[in-house]
């Protein structure tokens, strides 16, 4: 019998939760972020659900967009780090990708490149974030220059917002003022709105939406939000109890006797670790499901095992199920207890664990 860890991904969540995306600008484009092989939930089985009402998808690289051209999907791909070298020019061509542009030796590059048919480029502007992009007084230049150019076919001007997630900051109105500044009079497109802004800025939300995490059924935000709180979790992350045992008063827990047990307590070993993608910072008392009741994590996430305090609750058993987070523990209240985000929760998954899909939820028309 294999280990009972699994990941299970349920395909119509994501298209549920895609859709709501859509549903908040239904005249604009939109554009479902699957790099980090779908923030691990699997890019192929991801790209191959969304394909039909998908407008393109976005990765971080081209070696994951020849992926997706390997295994069939023919959707437009746009490479949010762009290019990195000429020779991946031609590629971009030959399979339809769309490419982001950060910086002025790109523009050149381009215009020596020989390539087979004209490409959509996505010059970039740096807004506020400081992290890749034009400078306001560089992106009027480069726009002119790109719409000259007979290897260049549609432009897209993109930014990336900073703070869209934290809904007391003004960062985002600095941003998209500097940004419509720089480009005032450019006749072209734009896209600004990660999963935040599609959730909460309509100004953000332009011709082409950036559906990320929201995709996957994490909430963006720290609190609770009327849109976030419709989306449905994706991932469903579980594994079974493979041990039981009685620890008395004052008996230690795990690697470095980090829990000691203040009254005899009811211990269960689980079969889920750090290699998993389980992440070690996940604490002493963090939530944890077991037989479909909370329970709290005693002492450290080891390599392949977590122990888990379960003292009190009913029909815990060896092959009780465990759910680490996804249909009745929220992986926000995770990724809160391990002091982190989703995004490193659900990457983190490893090969180790395997991906099972099923399709089960309703989606809105």
């Amino acid at each position: 019998m294999a280990r009972a860890a699994q990941a299970v991904v349920d395909l119509s969540a994501i298209e549920h939760n895609f859709r709501l995306a859509k549903l908040q600008a239904v005249d604009a484009k939109a554009i479902a972020i699957i790099k980090a092989d779908a923030y691990g939930h699997g890019a192929i089985a991801v790209a191959q659900k969304l394909a039909p009402i998908a407008d393109a998808f976005g990765v971080a690289c081209i070696e994951e967009a020849l992926e997706l051209r390997a295994a069939g999907i023919d959707t437009p791909v746009l490479l949010l780090e762009g290019f990195f070298s000429a020779d991946e020019l031609p590629l971009i061509a030959q399979h339809n990708f769309w490419t982001a542009l950060h910086s002025v030796f790109q523009v050149d590059l381009i215009r020596q490149a020989k390539l087979s048919m004209p490409i959509n480029v996505w010059p970039k502007m740096d807004s506020g974030m400081h992290r890749l992009g034009l400078n306001a007084t560089e992106i009027v230049d480069v726009y002119q220059q790109l719409h000259a150019m007979d290897n260049v076919n549609e432009i897209v001007l993109m930014s990336h917002m900073a703070c869209a997630d934290d809904l007391d900051s003004d960062m985002s109105v600095k941003q998209l003022a500097k940004f419509d500044e720089a480009v005032a009079g450019i006749d072209a497109t734009h896209s600004f709105a990660n999963s935040a802004a599609i959730l909460s800025n309509p100004d953000a939300q332009r011709q082409w939406l950036r559906a990320g995490l929201m995709m996957y059924g994490a909430s963006p935000f720290a609190h609770a939000h009327p849109l976030a709180d419709q989306l449905k979790p994706a991932m469903c992350f579980t594994t079974q109890v493979i041990a039981m045992r009685e620890v008395a008063a004052g008996g230690a827990v795990g690697y470095a006797a980090s829990f000691v047990c203040d009254v005899p307590r009811t211990i269960a070993t689980i079969a889920i670790g750090y290699a998993d993608g389980y992440d070690r910072h996940i604490v002493n008392g963090s939530p944890i499901v077991v037989a479909g009741q909370l329970a709290k994590i005693a002492g450290r996430v080891s390599m392949d095992m977590v122990s888990v305090d379960v003292t009190g609750l009913s029909d815990i058993e060896i092959g009780s199920e465990v759910e680490l987070w996804g249909n009745v523990l929220n992986v926000n209240e995770v990724a809160k207890a391990a002091s982190t985000i989703p995004y490193t929760l659900f990457t983190g998954v490893t090969k180790r664990v395997p991906r099972r899909y099923i399709d089960q939820v309703e989606n809105p028309q």
